[in-house]
């Protein structure tokens, strides 16, 4: 019999043999080498990928291999790598048709250029390592791709916002993207938040293709029911599409606009050509009656005048417009529009009126011509302006632009000489602008000349000297135009004065002598009605007693430098002629001359000197005094 400690101890074994039959029956379980590989990888379409599956026991000897699974489940072995010592040898098995083929590098990863759609698969990395075990992983691949610009496609006819039901808007389509991209549509930039289903207001419907490609298209179609306030919408649509990492792009469509018809609801009519606030208008400006319904399409406009309660038709147009050139007052009146259209309700007011008022001013009338002559100091002088226009103008009188008064009548009283000038009645409406007139008239004040004398002053402080130039200067105004004269010669001819209302003026230059201060200048203006006078007194005129001795000075000098030029020429000759200047012993005179008497009061010094220049001509025989002295 066995003892209790040996049974206790045998009654396990049973059950570790089981366990040992257990995991022979499952390979895997014994393994002992671990792979890395991504479960999922992502990439853009035609860019390079890199599936990784790397032992991470490195065992002494493994087979690593690649798999492709199909739709169905099937495994396609691609590729296998064998360690050979310390290097890697690589094989493709099967390509499977792709272009650019599969690739293995140096570290037993496998390569896909360019990356396709159809690379879409699981790929499967089975690594045996011997009595390592063996092992496997997949990794997902997602290939990428950005759709084509969006294209919206919308409904070229008019759509009728009468209608119950939703009306196709338009058609948007997104093509060969990868995944399926997503559309959403918006008006005005808000999003529209349409359902799937089919109802009266708005829905929308979405059809997805793929292509040959591998790629997918999707399109979308938009249904509304729409509103009057849409004639002005902006409508677009939107791709939305997927990047790797989670990412996420948008293409949006260009915006488009519908064409809608809708009944008019209001209708406005006025002067579109400059006017008041009061709706007056120029006589001969051209225009325009402008008249707006809101109703889509543009309906028919009639335009009528009443007369006497009847319509008189003047035109029917699309345009909303009616010209009238060069409108004149007979034209004043009633117009008006009427919109032809027959979709409007009842109670909408197709038919709009206005008030044409033309404003007009005939030319101004004034109780004088042109010229209105008028005696100095008159005691009352009237003039009349009248004027003719609608509305009723308000007159002005100015003078040189300075307002005189308002009113039609223009009092002068009295008459002077500033009294004269060009008067201007001016007619304006202040609710009008820009219409005006004017009228003006001349007035002359006849009367006799009025004088005026610019004063002079001397130049030197004492006085006036003789020798001072002087400009006198006369000034005179009046009707007929005075003439103006001098006392003395030499007076400028009248000028008028610049800004000078009608006066003239001369200017004499001359020289201030003693008569002149005794006498003065006088200066005359005169016409028909009478002359009046000025003169101008210099007073006491000094001489010129400075100036004069100098003068008596330098003749005198002059004079005794030529004598002395004389006295030496007359020395020099006498040195050279030791006879010169003697007298001349008695004798008889030379034949032919006649012999000179003389007073017995003449002193020898003289008679000498008469006598030697007697014989001097004798005796030198050319009769010269110049050759004996």
């Amino acid at each position: 019999m066995e003892p209790p400690d040996a049974r206790a101890t045998a009654r396990p074994a049973p059950r570790l043999l089981w366990l040992a039959l257990l995991l022979a029956a499952h390979p895997g379980s014994q393994a002992k080498v671990h792979v890395s590989v991504p479960p999922l990888v992502e990439v853009m379409q035609g860019k390079p990928v890199t599936l990784d599956c790397t032992p991470l026991e490195n065992p002494d000897h493994f087979v690593l291999e690649w798999f492709l699974t199909d739709r169905s489940g099937t495994r396609h072995r691609l590729a296998s790598v064998e360690q050979q010592g310390s290097q890697l040898q690589g094989t493709v098995h099967d390509f499977r048709g792709r272009s650019p083929p599969y690739q293995l590098d140096s570290q037993g990863r496998l390569v896909l250029p360019q990356a396709q759609v159809g690379d879409e698969r699981d790929y499967v990395c089975v690594v045996r390592a011997g009595a390592a075990g063996t092992t496997e992983a997949t990794a997902k691949l997602r290939v990428f791709a950005i759709p084509e610009t969006t294209e919206v496609t919308p409904n070229r006819g008019t759509l009728s916002v009468m209608e119950e039901l939703a009306q196709e808007i338009a058609t948007c389509s997104s093509r060969n993207g990868n995944p399926a991209p997503r559309i959403t549509w918006y008006r005005n930039g808000q999003l529209l938040d349409v359902p799937m289903e089919v109802n009266s207001e708005g829905y929308m419907t979405s059809r997805t293709v793929r292509e040959a490609s591998g790629l997918q298209s999707l399109t979308s179609t938009l249904y509304l029911r729409p509103r009057k306030l849409d004639r002005e919408a902006s409508f677009h649509c939107a791709a939305h599409y997927s990047l790797p990492l989670g990412n996420q792009g948008r293409l949006d469509s260009s915006p488009f606009h519908l064409t809608l018809h809708y009944p008019t609801e209001h209708v406005r009519f006025w002067v579109g050509s400059p006017s008041t606030t009061e709706g007056w208008v120029r006589e001969g400006d051209s225009i325009q009656l402008l008249c707006q319904g809101d109703g889509s399409p543009s309906p028919e406009y009639t335009f009528f005048r009443l007369q006497d309660k009847q319509e008189k038709v003047l035109t029917i147009n699309l345009e909303g417009n009616l010209t009238l050139v060069g409108v004149n007052r007979s034209q004043s009146g009633t117009y008006g529009c009427r919109v032809e259209d027959y979709d409007a309700a009842e109670e909408v007011q197709l038919t709009k009126t206005l008030e044409l008022r033309v404003a007009y001013l005939d030319p101004l009338e004034l109780s004088t011509g042109e010229e209105l002559s008028v005696l100095l100091n008159s005691s009352r002088t009237a003039v009349n302006c009248s004027a003719r226009g609608l509305p009723a103008p308000t007159l002005r009188w100015t003078k040189d632009s300075v307002p005189l008064g308002d009113g039609p009548t223009l009092s002068l009283s009295p008459v002077t000489f500033d009294s004269a000038g060009t008067y201007v009645c001016e007619a304006s409406m202040s609710t009008v602008p820009f219409l005006s007139r004017v009228r003006s008239f001349k007035l002359l004040v006849q009367g006799s000349p009025e004088l005026r004398a610019e004063e002079m002053e001397p130049k030197a402080e004492g006085g006036w000297t003789e020798g001072d130039e002087v400009r006198l200067t006369c000034s005179a105004r009046g009707h007929p135009e005075p003439e103006l004269t001098w006392s003395q010669l030499g007076g400028r001819p009248a000028e008028p004065v610049l800004g000078g209302q009608g006066w003239v003026s001369s200017s004499l230059t001359l020289k201030v002598t003693s008569a002149l201060g005794r006498e003065g200048v006088a200066c005359e203006a005169s016409n028909p009605h009478g002359r009046v006078s000025h003169v101008f007194h210099f007073g006491t005129v000094a001489p010129q007693t400075a100036q004069a001795g100098v003068a008596v000075m330098a003749v005198a000098v002059s004079v005794g430098l030529l004598l002395l030029v004389v006295a030496a020429f007359y020395c020099m000759r006498r040195k050279g002629r030791p006879g010169c200047c003697r007298r001349r012993e008695k004798g008889s005179p030379p034949p032919g001359e006649p012999e000179l008497s003389h007073s017995g009061s003449q002193r020898p010094e003289q008679k000498g000197l008469l006598v030697g220049g007697s014989s001097g001509g004798a005796r030198g025989g050319s009769g010269g005094f110049g050759d004996e002295c």
